[in-house]
């Protein structure tokens, strides 16, 4: 078994180039422009939500309190079919848009996966195993990692599927690089 200690430097080469390959994806390539949609009559909208000062965080209307019976109620599902039915996501006010923080988790969570594919290679391949070998436990570990949690959200919240295919597209591209990072770096 090889320690993660030995692991360090693919660990965090795979880290920085899942991080600067994200980076690419949202900012140069187009397949990500169209994944949100604005509001019909933004600025109605904003005036008619604003007053109710939400705190960030996460929303469902109508909303059931967790009550089986408030689901079933005819008042509650008059309120669903007259609509609107929606999960929101309410931000900080200010500047939500100043990504410093995010960025800084965003890497931290590619150095979690990258340690977690590490963990499971270490387990799987030998010191000097073979390219192919380390490529396929890491890559599938990093795959999970980065695309496997994202159809909860189009099941559960009903992100639209397109949005959660491309993403998890992108977590084959990163899983690829990871694996391919660490195929190279595996000790011999």
């Amino acid at each position: 078994m090889i320690s993660l200690a030995s692991l360090w430097l693919p660990i965090l080469l795979a880290g920085l180039a899942v991080f600067m390959a994200s980076s690419v994806i949202h900012m140069f390539l187009p397949w990500h422009r169209n994944d949100v949609a604005g509001v019909p009559r933004e600025d109605d909208f904003m005036a008619a939500v604003g007053p109710f000062d939400l705190p960030a965080g996460d929303y469902m209307v109508p909303h059931a309190h967790g009550d089986a019976e408030v689901m079933k109620s005819a008042e509650f599902r008059a309120k669903v079919e007259q609509g609107p039915v929606m999960f929101m996501t309410v931000m900080p006010r200010g500047n939500p848009f100043g990504m410093g923080a995010q960025m800084a988790q965003w890497f931290g969570y590619c150095l979690l996966v990258a340690i977690f594919a590490a963990y499971v290679g270490s387990h799987a391949v030998p010191a000097g195993g073979d390219y192919l070998s380390v490529f396929r436990f890491t890559g599938a570990t990093a795959f999970a990692g980065f695309a496997l949690g994202l159809p909860q959200r189009s099941i559960w919240y009903r992100l639209s599927w397109s949005t959660t295919a491309k993403g998890m597209f992108d977590g084959l591209i990163y899983a690829g690089l990871v694996a391919g990072i660490f195929g190279w770096l595996w000790p011999a």
